[in-house]
């Protein structure tokens, strides 16, 4: 079976695990819709194209790189830090707005203008316009339309005790419960009211502004990375992957370049005269292990020799969501195979023989 080979480096690597947050942890080598992403962008592909993936190799060291954050607040409060701006569109953040003043100590405050450097004046004053806006609704609600309400209430509770009082199909009951109703329905307008004003006036134009807070994260970088790739697929998708590859920039992050060292076809065979052992760490099907095809080398008094993971691959669109088919694998080093089966083969070369497992 004849298949691609692409061997390429990096001076450093993040392939980040998309549960860590404080500290961008890595995958020891990039999951396989890491590197299918690379090859689709790298082809211009804007569908997807079936692809098995097989991804061994190493790296010298880690090390934790420090890095700026920049993050939405959920609130914007007193000691306001951080940077206030203007939204383009409030029901997205991004980076789409206007810079509207940074604060610049501690204890500093957008609305008192304490601390702070004013960089887009007229928006500022919006921003105070809204905040005092806001107190006088409160106020209005403190002084007003709760009372309203309060006296609302009071007239229900007396009339629901008239009621009571009343014959069955009496005129008085009948009046009774029609006033009932028009003190319900004034009851629903006073509030409808109130709510409409204040999503108006204050939330919808509120809900503009936010505020953009940093704080010191971690990646962890791989340092000199290698990594060899074997890829399956029908022919004409792995010509476009060879006649493409150098347009590869990087994989992980954009900063993580590639220096692409070979691309080319190779032929591929499950029978082997003696069994190999792997010089590269790998992701091995779990399968393969549990059944015995793949073995791993143990050492004295160690029970673990491999982490598992459940690896993204491919996706469906479901409900505007990515669905990901995940393959349960073991990253693993010092491996063996005596012979091949389904999705395991052996790339076997002059300069150096590789034992490869599609997934």
């Amino acid at each position: 079976m004849e298949v691609l080979r692409i061997i390429l480096t990096q001076s450093s690597a993040n392939y980040k695990k998309e549960e860590t947050v404080l500290n961008k942890m890595t995958y020891p080598l990039p999951p396989f819709s890491t590197i299918i992403g690379a090859l689709h962008s790298t082809c211009g592909y804007t569908t997807y194209h079936p692809m098995d993936i097989s991804v061994q190799g190493k790296y010298e060291a880690m090390h934790k790189e420090p890095y700026t954050d920049y993050c939405f607040s959920n609130s914007i409060g007193e000691g306001d830090r951080g940077l206030l701006v203007k939204m383009k569109n409030e029901k997205f953040l991004s980076m789409a707005f206007d810079k509207v003043a940074t604060s610049k100590a501690k204890g500093s405050s957008f609305g008192e203008g304490i601390g702070i450097e004013v960089i887009n004046r007229e928006l500022l004053e919006e921003y105070r316009e809204l905040k005092d806006l806001l107190e006088k609704i409160n106020e209005f609600k403190t002084n007003r339309y709760d009372k309203v309400l309060k006296l609302i209430k009071k007239r229900k509770k007396r009339l629901a005790i008239k009621k009571k009082t009343c014959e069955k199909n009496s005129q008085e009951l009948k009046w009774m419960a029609k006033r009932e109703k028009e003190i319900r329905k004034l009851e629903k307008t006073i509030n409808q009211l109130y709510k409409d004003y204040k999503n108006e006036k204050y939330e919808i134009p509120f809900s503009k502004f936010a505020c953009i807070i940093t704080s010191l994260k971690y990646y962890e970088v791989l340092n000199n990375v290698e990594l060899i790739i074997h890829i399956k697929s029908d022919k004409n998708t792995l010509t476009d992957i060879k006649d493409n590859i150098y347009n590869l920039k990087s994989i992980g992050r954009s900063e993580d370049f590639v220096d692409v060292k070979e691309a080319c076809f190779v032929d591929v065979v499950d029978e082997i005269e003696d069994g190999m052992v792997s010089d590269y760490s790998a992701y091995i099907n779990y399968d393969l292990i549990k059944n015995k095809q793949v073995y791993l080398k143990l050492g004295d008094k160690i029970s673990a020799n491999g982490t598992k993971y459940y690896l993204n691959k491919n996706y469906i669109i479901e409900d505007n969501k990515r669905i990901f088919e995940k393959k349960k694998v073991v990253y693993t080093s010092e491996y063996s195979a005596e012979e091949g089966c389904d999705n395991l083969c052996f790339d076997i070369s002059k300069e150096k023989s590789y034992i490869v497992n599609f997934n």
